[in-house]
């Protein structure tokens, strides 16, 4: 560091006192100075003696009143480098009121040979040596940010409200400083706010470069998903780290401020913006009812609580077999039940849905009106090394809430399915097809009972993100380390959809149900796992590593397809699907199974549960699955068993399990 370097840093870094002192003293001596230059510019002389010297005794009155003017004013209180209106507004009352009273000391002492047009000079020329020198020293402040500090150089794509808003708060803070705006108005281009030049985006590139730009800030509270992703397309290829302020309701809401950035989440990239949901549908199986959710301490089912909550239910029962998932979301929705001041009982149940003992006494005590039915067992990799406990959960435990609801009159039982349940190919997803199959049934042969004839409806979608499987928060942390950033295969697609608006979607579809209804709902555009990951390691400002580019930063590596997990995901088994009145969801009409085969079939499933029988609940599903094409190894926990009671021993072992 030669000496000028270390200079600037010394005045960067002088006390708040000793800064004040300096604009004090430079004030004392801009003040006589703005006097004389009044003088000399009403005579048109260099130094006019005649005039001055008989009023000499004002060069040293006037800057010690007028420091103590502006002192009183508070201009010395405001810091220099983030001076504002505010600040520039004391200097001109400070200005004028200096001027108003050197004329009203001429005018009534009557001082003669004194120019009555000399306060007018002064105060013009007090507001460009005292207001200017204040600006010079911010922008030479401003100068020293970019050349003498750490600071990061920073640009704000969105050069309205928010993003002027968003510029002044990162002045405050000693990480980045704005070094340019972006702005998709033609309008702002080439302006400038704040001091800072408006690019438009088709500059962005060379903007980065010429100003060593490494982060992007997007200041668009008000854009939907869909303009976001448009913004996000043209950022995506730059290398910079593109962050995001919160939402405009977030805001307003006060769940979080401008100034707290935060990564660029998945629906932007998926430019979804969701159909606002229809009262009529939410309060239809809500309002002035119990509900019940069954698995409401995982990621489906505990949105499905919060979403009830606002719905103004009669009673909440949460069942939930996780001790834990269920402390932790009865936590939660006793804290959102105070802030929306309900007061609806809400009850935590321990319990496991395979238990019709345990789910009878609980609809027939509480008089449960609504079931969401989202406790399943859904990770394919787990449930093909536990075949039997899959079918256990997911089959069994659908018959036995099915059926109690039918015998104790709840009005409505909905199943949230899964795409998996089209031609599956893994265990999870034929368990969850023949879920499906035994509320047709019941909708069929149980239609009405005891009087009261019990709705089922079955709705299916794919992956939700945040979920405890989603792939977003494990290529996060993933790209946080460093990488490899594994997924199973180059080609694997899946569709997306936030947990939100899947929760919402069931209710509505839930709502319009008739009796057997298998609902699909609308999950836009599949998205390539591969092309989701390259985007959100360039979203963070780093280079994917390939054979292209070798010095690259994150590698994307391919662990190969799990056990039982497809490429493509499908959400209808035939192509028999009409529309519904709500643009998102779908009505498929598929295929049933004779309620003989059923029962047989679920005889089977109960016999390879007693006898331990993996296989042969493996071979149960596919007599009953339609386009059930497993053709993995079984690597089930629990060992399979022959009729004559003599274990089978497991020779080969699991594969190690890749991720994504």
């Amino acid at each position: 560091m030669n000496r000028s370097d270390s200079l600037h840093l010394r005045l960067t870094s002088l006390s708040r006192g000793k800064k004040r002192l300096i604009m004090v003293l430079a004030d004392l001596v801009a003040l006589p100075l703005a006097l004389w230059s009044a003088y000399a510019l009403r005579l048109a002389e260099w130094w006019p003696a005649r005039y001055i010297e008989p009023f000499w005794w004002l060069f040293l009155v006037v800057p010690l009143v007028g420091v103590f003017t502006f002192a009183r004013l508070g201009l010395y209180r405001a810091v220099v480098r983030f001076m504002g209106p505010q600040a520039m507004w004391a200097v001109v009352k400070g200005s004028l009121l200096l001027a108003l009273m050197m004329w009203a000391a001429g005018f009534f002492y009557q001082w003669e040979g004194f120019p009555r047009s000399v306060p007018v000079n002064f105060a013009l020329v007090t507001l460009v040596y005292v207001g200017g020198t204040r600006l010079l020293v911010r922008s030479y402040y401003q100068w020293l940010i970019r050349h003498y500090t750490e600071k990061q150089a920073v640009a704000i794509y969105g050069a309205g409200g928010a993003g002027v808003q968003l510029s002044m708060a990162l002045g405050t803070g000693r990480e980045f400083y704005v070094a340019a705006f972006l702005d998709d108005d033609p309008a702002l281009w080439g302006s400038t706010i704040k001091g800072i030049k408006v690019h438009p985006p088709e500059q962005a590139e060379q903007m980065v470069e010429t100003l060593a730009i490494r982060r992007v800030l997007l200041a668009m509270p008000n854009a939907t998903k869909a303009q976001r992703k448009q913004t996000l397309d043209k950022l995506t290829d730059l290398p910079v780290h593109v962050q995001t302020v919160p939402s405009m309701l977030e805001i307003v809401s006060g769940e979080a401020s401008l100034e707290q950035l935060r990564e660029v989440e998945l629906e932007d990239l998926l430019g979804r913006d969701p159909v606002p949901p229809r009262s009529e549908l939410l309060e239809a199986s809500i309002l002035d009812r119990v509900v019940m959710v069954t698995g409401a301490g995982g990621s489906i089912g505990s949105e499905m609580c919060r979403q009830v909550m606002r719905g103004s239910p009669r009673g909440l029962v949460l069942f939930e077999i996780s001790e834990y998932g269920l402390y932790t979301i009865d936590q939660e929705l006793e804290t959102l039940k105070s802030e929306m001041g309900a007061e609806f009982p809400i009850y935590p149940l321990l319990g496991s849905v395979c238990d019709r003992r345990r789910v009878e006494e609980t609809l027939r005590r509480y008089g449960v009106n609504t079931i969401y039915h989202a406790a399943a067992y859904k990770h394919v990799p787990i449930v093909e090394q536990n075949v039997l406990e899959g079918v256990r959960n997911n089959i069994h435990g659908t018959r036995v809430v099915a059926e109690s609801a039918t015998r104790l009159g709840v009005e409505r039982c909905v199943l949230i399915s899964t795409d998996k349940a089209v031609r599956p190919t893994n265990v999870m997803g034929a368990t969850k097809r023949m879920a499906e199959l035994v509320l047709q049934d019941l909708a069929t042969r149980h239609g009405l009972e005891n009087g009261h004839r019990t709705i089922f409806s079955m709705v299916r979608f794919g992956n939700v993100l945040g979920s405890s499987g989603s792939v977003v928060p494990l290529f996060r942390r993933q790209i946080e380390q460093g990488g490899p950033v594994t997924v199973t295969h180059p080609e694997i697609t899946r569709y997306f959809m936030t947990i939100p608006e899947a929760a919402l979607l069931v209710i509505q579809a839930g709502s319009m149900a008739q009796g057997g209804d298998v609902f699909v709902l609308d999950m836009g555009e599949p998205v390539r796992i591969y092309d989701l990951a390259r985007r959100m390691i360039q979203l963070t400002g780093l280079e994917v590593k390939d054979e292209v580019n070798p010095d690259g930063d994150i590698e994307i590596t391919f662990s190969g397809l799990r056990p039982g997990e497809k490429l493509f995901e499908e959400l209808l088994i035939g192509d028999n699907v009409t529309g519904t009145s709500h643009p998102k969801i779908m009505r498929a009409r598929e295929d049933v199974l004779p309620t003989e085969t059923l029962l047989e079939l679920l005889e089977a499933f109960h016999e390879a549960e007693q006898r331990l029988d993996s296989q042969h609940a493996c071979e149960s599903l596919k007599r009953g699955v339609s386009g059930f094409a497993h053709s993995g190894e079984l690597f089930d926990l629990l060992l399979p068993v022959k009729p004559g009671g003599k274990v089978v021993p497991v020779t080969s072992r699991p594969r190690r399990l890749g991720a994504g």
